[in-house]
């Protein structure tokens, strides 16, 4: 958490009371004539895998620096851990951890040096430091690596660390953004294991961001935000369900020309990829031959159930890599994306 000096905090308000790790009112940014965020309205019960999605410039990192201070709003208001993020900021910050997108560690200094360099930081009691050290360590397998630099470690290591070190002061909420990008497979599994296991021993509420569909599905509740924003807000299988047709994908010589002519003589929603031509329809198998009917030149048919990726591309008209990031002015995390 770097450029968050935390001095002496209150005690967080009994989350488990008030079911509530986040609350979000008409929330609002804008960056001069760009309006970032656009009077989002969110709650987030105490222990919730939440995830939250969107294209590339939708809103989703300008909300994440909101709720954790590093912005504060034009509009609306917002807690987190039952604390106001403009007027107690300090305890906001007490209260939550953050892992970013981009790595932030120190890598000429050894794993139990990076974590205790972040225990300093935050004001932790001497006293309490090395057993928290150690639980930490023992939750993301690090404890045989304690000494060694992380110069050393792998990349799904230095993600452990990361994590370890969001947790090192105990909150209550932990911001992942984009936490297993870059990752190999086997390291994603990995971390998502550790991940699943803190949520489990700390009774941690984890708000995630994430580009891979996998991963959202392992979330209690998703919202997707788009220009803006919350354009649908559910389960996994609430949103999938509510989709509720099948993806037929056909690949042509003119992928264009064929949504058009499906679109003007099939009167069916018809959307070109970079995968190829998706039509939803409530019985993909018996829209096949009706495709053939219409003559095009079809190199490949394939039908799918509803998805997440069939969801986000439903409310947002793109895959989630697919779409454009907004100009916005450099911020604090202005190499970042929106």
């Amino acid at each position: 958490m770097v450029g968050m000096s935390v001095n002496a905090v209150e005690e967080p308000p009994d989350l488990l009371a008030s079911h509530s790790a986040i609350q979000i009112r008409g929330l609002k940014k804008r960056y001069g004539e760009i309006q970032a965020v656009r009077g989002i309205d969110l709650d987030v019960p105490s222990g919730e895998l939440f995830g939250f999605l969107g294209p590339n410039g939708a809103g989703k990192s300008t909300t994440i620096k909101i709720l954790c201070t590093l912005v504060q709003p034009t509009g609306g208001s917002a807690k987190v851990a039952g604390f106001d993020v403009v007027t107690e900021r300090t305890n906001v910050r007490r209260h939550i951890g953050l892992v970013f997108q981009e790595p932030t560690l120190d890598e000429y200094l050894t794993a139990e040096q990076n974590l205790r360099f972040h225990a300093e930081i935050y004001g932790m009691p001497r006293s309490a430091i090395p057993g928290r050290l150690d639980a930490v360590l023992d939750i993301v397998g690090l404890t045989d690596r304690r000494n060694d630099r992380v110069s050393t470690f792998s990349g799904g290591m230095k993600r452990r660390l990361e994590i370890g070190r969001g947790l090192l002061h105990s909150p209550r909420v932990l911001f992942l953004d984009e936490p297993t990008i870059g990752l190999d497979p086997q390291s994603r599994v990995t971390l998502w294991k550790y991940v699943d296991q803190l949520r489990v021993q700390e009774r941690i509420t984890v708000f995630l961001t994430t580009h891979y569909m996998d991963e959202a599905e392992r979330c209690d509740r998703i919202a997707i935000i788009d220009q803006g924003e919350i354009v649908v807000l559910g389960t996994p299988a609430g949103l999938k369900a509510g989709v509720g047709q099948d993806r037929v994908r056909i690949r042509t010589a003119d992928d264009a020309g064929a949504a058009a002519t499906i679109v003007a003589r099939l009167a069916a929603k018809a959307i070109v990829t970079k995968d190829g031509v998706d039509v939803f329809t409530d019985d993909g198998e018996g829209f096949v031959p009706r495709l053939f009917e219409l003559g095009l030149s079809v190199q490949s048919v394939t039908v799918t159930k509803p998805t997440l990726d069939d969801v986000f591309l439903a409310y947002t008209g793109n895959r989630i890599d697919d779409a454009p990031a907004h100009s916005l002015p450099p911020g604090p995390w202005s190499r970042r994306r929106g």
